[in-house]
C-alpha cells in the first residue's frame, strides 16, 4: 500500500499522531517537500504507483485525474473545501473523495473575527507606525453596535456569529440552507444576499467557490453596499473581484478588507497588495495547533476506512 500525502502540516510535531498512525498503515509514504500546494504536472509525477491520497490544496484537475493510476482509490482532503479537486472526473474513474468537515471551524472563525477587529482599529498600520519611531493617531470603530453580514451559515458561520454577537453585534445571514433554529435561538435575521450586502457594516464570506459564487461580490454589489464598509474573505479568493475591490478602496467606497484567500497565492499580483486599510494573511485560516491535529487525524481516517472497504461517512461522492 502507498500512500501520497501533501499537506505540509504532517511533517510538523503536532502531526506526529496521525503521521505514525498512516505509516503503520502503508508500506510506503511520500510526502510533499516543495512547502507549497501542488501543481497537476507535479501530482501526475507523484501519484505512479499511490493507493491514497491526503491531499491539501492542490489543484487536482480532470487532466490530473485521467492520468492518475488505477490503483488509485480514494483522495482524502485534508480541510471541508474541495473546489479545487474535480469531483465529476474522480467519480468517472471509481475514486472517492473524502473531507474532513467542522474541524478547523473554530479557527477559521476566529481568524474572521481577528481580521474584523484588525480592520476596525487599523491595527496593522499602527503596529507599523510604531515600530518606525512614530506615535500616530488614527481613528477606527466599535464593532458594538455595528451590523455583520454572514455569508454562509455552516459551521464557520456559526461559529463568528456567536462571538460577534458577544461583541454586541447585530447579526445577519445569508445562506440557501439556512437554519432557522439556530437563527431563532441567537437572534440571527435572514436575509436575501443583496439586502444583507447592501445594509452591513462588515460582511463576512464564508461559502464554497463555485461558478454560481464566482465573484459574488463584484463590482454592481460593492457599489450597493454602505459607503465604508468592510469585507472578510477566509473562504476562497474568487468569491471577490479582486480589481473592482481595490477600485472601491481607492475611492473610499470599501472601508477595507481582511484577506485569507486570494484568486493567486500567493497574491504577488493582486491589485490589492499595498493599498491602505486592506490587510492580508497567508490563507491561515486553519493553522491552530487544534485544526491541524483534528484535520489530519480525520484525513488519515478518511483514507483508510475507504481503502479498508469499511464505510466513511465523509465521502463526497457515494
Amino acid at each position: 500500500m502507498k500512500i501520497l500525502i501533501t499537506p505540509t502540516s504532517f511533517l510538523k510535531p503536532v502531526n506526529a499522531e496521525a503521521k505514525a498512525k498512516i505509516e503503520a498503515f502503508a508500506d510506503e509514504v511520500v510526502y510533499n517537500e516543495t512547502g507549497k500546494p501542488l501543481n497537476p504536472e507535479q501530482i501526475i509525477e507523484l501519484l505512479k504507483g499511490v493507493d491514497g491520497y491526503i491531499a491539501g490544496v492542490d489543484y487536482i484537475t480532470a487532466e490530473a485525474i485521467a492520468r492518475a493510476p488505477e490503483s488509485l482509490k480514494v483522495i482524502s482532503r485534508y480541510g471541508a473545501g474541495t473546489d479545487r479537486v474535480d469531483i465529476p472526473a474522480c467519480t468517472a474513474k471509481g475514486i472517492k473523495v473524502a473531507n474532513t468537515p467542522g474541524t478547523n471551524s473554530i479557527a477559521v472563525a476566529e481568524l474572521a473575527f481577528a481580521l474584523m477587529l484588525n480592520a476596525a482599529r487599523n491595527i496593522p498600520a499602527l503596529h507599523e507606525a510604531v515600530r518606525n519611531g512614530e506615535w500616530p493617531r488614527f481613528e477606527g470603530v466599535e464593532l458594538f453596535g455595528k451590523s455583520l453580514g454572514i455569508v454562509g451559515m455552516g459551521a464557520i458561520g456559526k461559529n463568528l456569529a456567536t462571538r460577534a454577537i458577544a461583541f454586541g453585534m447585530d447579526v445577519s445571514a445569508y445562506d440557501p440552507y439556512f437554519d432557522e433554529a439556530f437563527a431563532s435561538l441567537h437572534g440571527i435575521t435572514k436575509k436575501p444576499l443583496d439586502d444583507l450586502l447592501a445594509s452591513s457594516d462588515f460582511i463576512s464570506l464564508h461559502v464554497p467557490l463555485s461558478d454560481e459564487t464566482r465573484y459574488m461580490v463584484n463590482a454592481g454589489r460593492i457599489a450597493s453596499m454602505k459607503k465604508g464598509a468592510v469585507i472578510i474573505n477566509t473562504a476562497r479568493g474568487g468569491l471577490i473581484d479582486e480589481q473592482a475591490a481595490a477600485s472601491a478602496v481607492q475611492s473610499g467606497q470599501l472601508g477595507g478588507l481582511g484577506l485569507d484567500a486570494f484568486e493567486q497565492e500567493p497574491p504577488t499580483d493582486s491589485p490589492l497588495k499595498g493599498l491602505p486599510r486592506v490587510i492580508f494573511t497567508p490563507h491561515a485560516g486553519a493553522h491552530t495547533a487544534e485544526a491541524v491535529r483534528g484535520m489530519g487525524q480525520m484525513a488519515v481516517d478518511n483514507c483508510i476506512a475507504v481503502l479498508r472497504g469499511q464505510d466513511c461517512p465523509y465521502v463526497l461522492n457515494g
